[in-house]
């Protein structure tokens, strides 16, 4: 009842209602699982509703309680069907003899008429003469749906028209955008005592925040998908003899200190090596913890950890940790302890370089009612399941344009691979004089469902600085995998001057404040393979402190199984993007040199801002949920006033997470 009541209401002093907790108990009972396993179910289950407020009340928790149920009861049955049809010696699909081309009975060009409409999407500008489906004309001239012109199996629409002609995909009617519930409430905020950000009576004459890359963007332009084993294992195996030599520096060891943990010894060593489980399938458990060592120090070998002495631990796959212990019967190595992982120094800057950011902006050592610098940033989606509108990019546009925002952080994905309209193919074209169905691209949607948008703000505000991160999920970004490369020129898209592309991830500076970045939910998969033991702290603020010790924007390893991640739009047949990782350059996705100041972990986990070590973490939230509108965060920072001790000081920290207001608010 305890770890039930700690999941289920952390915050709450009396816990669950005797209801409530009763019903999730019996949950427990009937489907023999653990409490963090019902609490994985139960936050998949609010994912799924994409309610605005998911309330566990006794309601609630019942038709929590019938959705596993029938999820339980629906895989049984898929288990029964598929027994039956292995002792009927049934196949889905029966090999035929390859005879005039033929390939399990459809002919080689059939195969590829089913999937022409979908590479020509793909690679939209990236060959030449890229055949594109007409759409279809109708008898009154309006443009009906676009569809391949190619032979299609006949199978179920995803998208229909409901008596109101609002397109929807069948499943997915969510709550029309116009119609949200409660727009511009803040869910979250730090630091509340700070003053919000507001419109100035009189516009500033020139942009006061000037972004510069830490990042050095042209190492992201590498070639995709031809990764070299040889290569990746270099990354792997450097980065456990760099971490090596952080813990030897930062808990002052000697050379004689380290060992192999596979060679038996009785002595007690401090070995380094990457977290693994001894079935790379499988979760991580207490008895299948492996640790990988490198070339180096235990020639490659993996030997299991026994960790059942230690009071508590935080473990996943890929982290990287320095254990002391013994080796005594040779068969596995027995930790006493985890030494603690040294943090990257503080982001800091030099006196003469914070007094003259403060000077550009007119700020004086005494002047405590300044105007603070005013930031939105939000991640995609950028519009609902059922259709193509992009209401919640016009929004943030439009709250950006009344606050008179300084930077506009957007994060992909814009135009999403996953969006069941963009996957199918079967969608409304805008009805405009320009749009020629014959020759539209994916880039000529871009500049219609996106740029417009930010073409509008940059003319209402021209000193606005607008920045771009993308996402593996794009349709538009060349680069599918992860590190990943910046959009194309601004020019094709069509985005105003005022925007900039970026890498994913990215670090940069805005003024003096550091800023790390990534597209990829790094938070979601973490918590799906992290293994937790004894009394640890809060989740939120656990997985972000993970990417701060491990100095890395993915420091997972293997991925998350594509299986285990949210299905795109729903659809259960249909596999997530997942990470796509390119471990040949793994080490672009290390934080360079020091903590940022902020780092932005958009995820699929509830929407948060939390001070961790020091470091102002925030996860935004999406604008736009699957069935209903999403979240954005703001952020007031405060100038960086010096003290006349730290105006004699070589360089001083930024703190950030003290200056900063940051807000959680729905779009």
């Amino acid at each position: 009842m305890t770890d039930i009541n700690m999941l289920f209401a952390p915050t709450s002093v009396e816990g669950l209602p005797p209801d409530v907790l009763g019903e999730l108990e019996s949950m427990l009972r009937l489907h023999s699982i653990s409490p963090t396993e019902l609490f994985f179910k139960w936050e998949s289950y609010s994912l799924k509703m994409g309610s605005e407020e998911t309330v566990l009340d006794l309601e609630t928790v019942r038709m929590f309680k019938k959705d596993v149920q029938d999820s339980v009861e629906r895989e049984s049955r898929n288990k029964h069907q598929t027994k039956v049809a292995e002792k009927r010696g049934v196949t889905s699909a029966t090999p035929r003899t390859v005879t005039n081309g033929n390939v399990f009975g459809m002919s080689v060009i059939s195969l590829l008429k089913l999937h022409l409409p979908l590479i020509a999407v793909r690679l939209d500008g990236l060959v030449s003469n890229t055949p594109v489906p007409r759409s279809r004309v109708s008898a009154n001239g309006s443009n009906e749906k676009r569809k391949g012109v190619f032979d299609t199996p006949s199978t179920a629409k995803v998208s229909r028209h409901d008596a109101n002609g609002i397109s929807t995909v069948d499943g997915l009617h969510g709550t029309p955008f116009p119609e949200r519930l409660n727009p511009g409430q803040i869910l979250e905020s730090l630091n509340e005592h700070l003053s919000v950000a507001e419109a100035p009576v009189v516009p500033f004459a020139e942009p006061r925040v000037k972004p510069a890359l830490n990042t050095d963007y042209k190492k992201f332009s590498y070639r995709p998908m031809g990764m070299r084993q040889s290569e990746a294992s270099e990354v792997l195996d450097e980065r456990i003899d760099e971490y090596m030599l952080l813990i030897q520096k930062a808990h002052r060891l000697e050379d004689s200190t380290f060992g192999n943990p596979a060679a038996q010894s009785t002595s007690e060593i401090v070995a380094v090596g990457r977290i693994a489980c001894d079935t790379p399938e499988s979760k991580l458990s207490a008895s299948s913890i492996m640790l990988e060592t490198s070339r180096r120090m235990g020639a490659g070998i993996r030997v299991p950890l026994r960790v059942n002495s230690l009071p508590s631990y935080q473990l996943f796959p890929g982290q990287i940790i320095a254990v002391k212990g013994t080796n005594v019967t040779g068969d596995s190595f027995t930790v006493s302890e985890i030494l603690n992982a040294p943090l990257a120094p503080l982001a800091s800057s030099k006196p003469e370089v914070l007094e003259g950011i403060n000077a550009r902006l007119g700020v004086t050592e005494d002047d405590s009612s300044s105007q603070p610098l005013n930031l939105l940033l939000a991640s995609g989606p950028y519009t609902a399941d059922d259709n193509l509108d992009f209401e919640p990019l016009k929004a943030i546009c439009q709250k950006a344009e009344e606050t008179a925002a300084d930077t506009l952080i957007l994060i992909g994905p814009f135009l999403d691979t996953e969006h069941p309209l963009l996957l199918s193919g079967d969608f409304d074209l805008p009805d405009l004089k320009s749009v020629d169905p014959s020759t539209t691209t994916m880039t000529t949607l871009f500049r219609l469902w996106i740029s417009s948008h930010l073409q509008a703000l940059a003319s209402a505000i021209p000193n606005i600085v607008i920045l771009l991160i993308p996402s593996v999920r794009d349709f538009l970004n060349r680069h599918v995998s992860w590190p990943q490369d910046l959009f194309k020129s601004k020019q094709d898209l069509g985005l105003p001057k005022q925007a900039r592309l970026l890498t994913n991830p990215v670090t940069m500076s805005l003024n003096e404040t550091i800023c790390g970045i990534s597209a990829h939910d790094t938070l979601y998969e973490l918590r799906q393979e992290e293994l937790v033991g004894g009394i640890t702290a809060d989740l939120l603020a656990r997985l972000p402190r993970h990417l701060i010790e491990q100095r890395h924007f993915f420091p997972l390893f293997p991925p998350n199984n594509r299986e285990k991640l949210l299905k795109p739009g729903g659809e259960q047949e249909k596999l997530a993007t997942g990470a796509s990782l390119d471990l040949s350059y793994m080490k672009l996705g290390e934080f360079i040199s020091a903590r940022p100041d902020v780092l932005v972990t958009p995820s699929a986990l509830p929407p948060f801002v939390k001070v961790v070590e020091s470091v102002l973490v925030i996860n935004p939230g999406t604008l736009s949920k699957r069935k209903a509108a999403g979240t954005y965060a703001q952020i007031a920072l405060q100038p960086r006033l010096l003290s006349e001790e730290e105006q004699t000081k070589p360089s001083v920290a930024h703190k950030v997470f003290q200056r900063a207001r940051v807000d959680i608010v729905r779009i």
